[in-house]
C-alpha cells in the first residue's frame, strides 16, 4: 500500500510501472502538462523509451470566479491553439462572446509566455495516429486534465491515457469516460490536497522544465519496429 511519494521524480518511477505495457513502442508520445507534472512526465518518458514534451494549458475562468471553468484554451493546435468551450456554464451564466474572447486572449498571453519558456523555437510533438500519455503530478479536481484531453482529441491521436501518481476516485472515475484510459498510482477518497500525497512538493520552477525537457531531446527514444 502506496502512502506518499518522496518527490515527483520517484512518483513517476512508480508511475511508469503501471505504464509498462507502453514500453517500446514506436507509437508512444509523453505530453505533461507543466510545471509540476513535467518531472513526473520525464521519468515516464525515459521508462517507456517514448519522447516528451509538454502541453501548455490555460483555465479560462468565470471573471470574478476564475476557480469556475467556462473553458480551456490548449496549444499545439494547427492555428497554435486549441479552444474548448464549456456551454453549460456559459449557458447557465449566460456569458457573452465578448467575455469570452477577453478571457481567452488574457489566457493566451500567459500561454505564449509559457510556450516560448518551455520551447522555444522548437515545434509541437506531432501526436496523429499515437498513443499519447498525458501526465500530471496529481489529480484534485481533474480540470485540466479534462481540458487537456479535450484539446488533444482535435489534434488526431488514435488512444489517449491520462496519468498521474495520485487522484481523487470520482476524478479518475470521470477521466476514464473522457480518455481512453486513466491510470493512477493511487486513488483515493480523502484527496485533501495533492501536496500531502509528497514529502516534496516543491514548486517546479519553469528552468527545471526547460532543463528536463533538453534533456530528454538530447536523447532521443531508439527507433523501434512497430
Amino acid at each position: 500500500m502506496i502512502s506518499g511519494f518522496r518527490d515527483r521524480h520517484a512518483a513517476g518511477r512508480l508511475l511508469a510501472e503501471r505504464l509498462s505495457a507502453l514500453g517500446g513502442r514506436s507509437d508512444v508520445t509523453v505530453l505533461a502538462l507543466p510545471r509540476g507534472g513535467v518531472p513526473v512526465g520525464y521519468e515516464v518518458a525515459r521508462a517507456l523509451g517514448a519522447p516528451l514534451d509538454v502541453l501548455v494549458v490555460r483555465k479560462l475562468g468565470v471573471p470574478g470566479h476564475e476557480e469556475l471553468a467556462m473553458g480551456a484554451i490548449a496549444s499545439g493546435g494547427p492555428s497554435g491553439v486549441v479552444r474548448v468551450i464549456n456551454p453549460e456554464v456559459i449557458r447557465l451564466l449566460s456569458i457573452p462572446t465578448s467575455v469570452i474572447d477577453d478571457t481567452a486572449r488574457a489566457e493566451h498571453r500567459e500561454m505564449e509566455r509559457r510556450e516560448r519558456a518551455y520551447r522555444g523555437d522548437r515545434p509541437h510533438a506531432d501526436v496523429r495516429g499515437r498513443t499519447v500519455v498525458i501526465v500530471d503530478d496529481g489529480l484534485a479536481t481533474g480540470a485540466t486534465m479534462v481540458a487537456a484531453v479535450e484539446a488533444l482529441r482535435q489534434l488526431g491521436p488514435a488512444r489517449i491515457v491520462c496519468a498521474t501518481p495520485v487522484g481523487a476516485a470520482r476524478t479518475c472515475h470521470a477521466l476514464r469516460r473522457a480518455a481512453d484510459e486513466c491510470v493512477c498510482v493511487v486513488e483515493t477518497h480523502a484527496l485533501d490536497a495533492v501536496g500531502l500525497w509528497y514529502t516534496d512538493f516543491t514548486q517546479t520552477t519553469d528552468a527545471e522544465v526547460r532543463a528536463l525537457l533538453s534533456d530528454a531531446a538530447s536523447h532521443p527514444p531508439a527507433s523501434v519496429p512497430a
